[in-house]
């Protein structure tokens, strides 16, 4: 059985905030050149005037519609739907466990006889949906379904701008974050010029103690604290860059023999990314194919960040029908691995 993406879709906030506004609205606005470290000059905000709120299920709704309407499939064919958001928000300060945003998503666009459920893996949610839909359909217990993140998580920005009060600050990361859906539909129709070659990912103890900190008594709203040494370590990256290769390797392939036309990384920062390229270029001792990124103008857009830089340069005809390209996760958690696809019927 061979899987493939059958179809993408996206939607961002019409809002734009600079990274210059973020920045001017902290307390020690001038002790951080965030635009110099991250590469991000802006990000996407979600619309909160009430008649027109975007929650992360309108976000998500919105992708969702955006993907169907390229898919050759209607949501009522759809086996399973999977969703993997890490902000849940229905509304205004109303954040959903339960009924599964899977399941309310199937519902209002019509997939109601599909299996549903949500799963969480911090910013590797696309992908880990994506793992497990390629497993069902393999098993033989689907044969399409689809992923889905909305992500209105520019909240822990707020908060960050409200309690940042010195240069290094557990709340740093959280300035980086821009507001973001995606969604993707795979089935079992892939061949030579159209498939999910493999997917992998790897979740490692080391350091994880020190990513995701606890907040105090004293925070002011929904916040994200995180050790961002422990994150952009180079012991964790080349951890990753081990493991793949080791993965290749017991697959009996390259990365030379791979040929990846293109490489999309979280988009968490640019520097970081090229950093990261140089320490893969290093293990492998050879060039690493071109770079995607779509962090100047969207920030981190956390889960949907892989998926939104393939759906952007889709849009601008960026990316030839037939390339090759890898996806690499980086979560907290820590989490990290890869995905492979030769990407023909995608179209945006």
């Amino acid at each position: 059985m061979r899987t493939r993406f059958e179809s993408i879709g996206a939607y961002t906030p019409s809002t734009i905030r600079s990274t210059e506004d973020v920045i001017d609205a902290l307390s020690v606005p001038r002790a951080l050149d965030l635009e110099r470290i991250t590469g991000i000059k802006n990000r996407r905000v979600h619309d909160s005037d009430p008649e027109n709120y975007e929650s992360s299920f309108v976000l998500a709704r919105k992708a969702i519609e955006d993907c169907l309407e390229r898919s050759g499939y209607e949501a009522r064919e759809l086996d399973v739907i999977i969703s993997v958001s890490i902000t849940r928000f229905t509304g205004p300060g109303q954040f959903c466990y339960a009924p599964s945003f899977a399941a309310q998503l199937g519902n209002v666009i019509g997939a109601t006889n599909a299996l549903h459920f949500d799963l969480s893996n911090a910013c590797a949610g696309m992908i880990t949906g994506v793992l497990v839909l390629d497993r069902m359909i393999k098993a033989g217990v689907v044969r399409r379904g689809l992923v889905v993140s909305g992500e209105q998580i520019t909240p822990i920005a707020e908060t960050a701008t409200r309690e940042i009060s010195k240069p290094y600050d557990p709340q740093f990361a959280a300035l980086t974050v821009g507001d973001a859906a995606v969604a993707v539909v795979v089935d079992d129709r892939g061949n030579d010029d159209d498939e999910i070659h493999y997917i992998e990912l790897m979740t490692t103890s080391a350091g994880a103690e020190h990513c995701i900190g606890q907040p105090s008594d004293k925070t002011t709203g929904i916040a994200m604290y995180t050790d961002n040494r422990a994150l952009a370590s180079e012991s964790r990256f080349l951890q990753g860059i081990s493991r793949m290769a080791d993965f290749l390797q017991e697959k009996g392939l390259a990365w030379e023999s791979e040929k990846y036309d293109y490489w999309i990384h979280h988009q968490f920062s640019g520097p970081a990314i090229e950093y990261i390229s140089s320490l893969t270029e290093r293990h492998f001792d050879t060039p690493m194919p071109q770079a995607l990124n779509v962090y100047d103008e969207y920030g981190n857009t956390a889960s949907t960040s892989h998926f939104l830089v393939l759906r952007e340069h889709l849009k601008q005809q960026k990316i030839p029908r037939g390339s090759k390209v890898l996806l690499i996760p980086e979560a907290s958690g820590v989490v990290s691995g890869h995905l492979a696809a030769t990407i023909t019927r995608l179209e945006a």
